[in-house]
């Protein structure tokens, strides 16, 4: 089954979920599908841009670092209580991110650094064994 045809919206308010293969192409999808829930949503700029580096990010070491095969990862964005949440669940939940600063002349590492930088909150929660779920989380201004 393709899972990136299988896009699911729970709440054209405020909840989007989706399964998506554990490839490049599954983490630019993640990147896309949320760029579009966030425009639709009339988020602004900076804290839709902020939102989708995170997105992108956490999609990618889903598809990097929580990759099995056979098995996908979950986006969801959640929009509750002035907050945007971000969760991307994968099914490698023995491999925990690190936070930890890279060497300077490394050429990956970085990434929980932006994920640190750019959300107010972040996190990870386990289980449903296998799964572990990285979150990120960011204040929306007052309307």
């Amino acid at each position: 089954m393709n899972s990136e045809k299988s896009t699911q919206l729970v709440s054209a308010t405020d909840h989007f979920s989706v399964l998506l293969s554990p490839t490049p192409r599954g983490a630019r999808l993640a990147r896309l599908l949320a760029t579009d829930w966030m425009r639709d949503r009339d988020l602004p700029h900076p804290t839709a841009e902020a939102a989708e580096h995170l997105v992108a990010e956490l999609a990618a070491n889903a598809a990097t670092h929580g990759r099995l095969t056979g098995r996908d990862f979950r986006l969801a964005l959640l929009d509750r209580d002035g907050t945007l949440r971000i969760e991307v669940t994968d099914t490698r939940g023995e491999d925990l991110p690190h936070r930890r600063a890279p060497a300077p002349d490394a050429e990956s590492g970085r990434g929980l650094l932006l994920v640190e930088a750019l959300a107010d909150r972040w996190g990870v929660r386990l289980g449903p064994v296998p799964r572990k779920t990285v979150w990120a989380e960011i204040d929306l201004p007052p309307s």
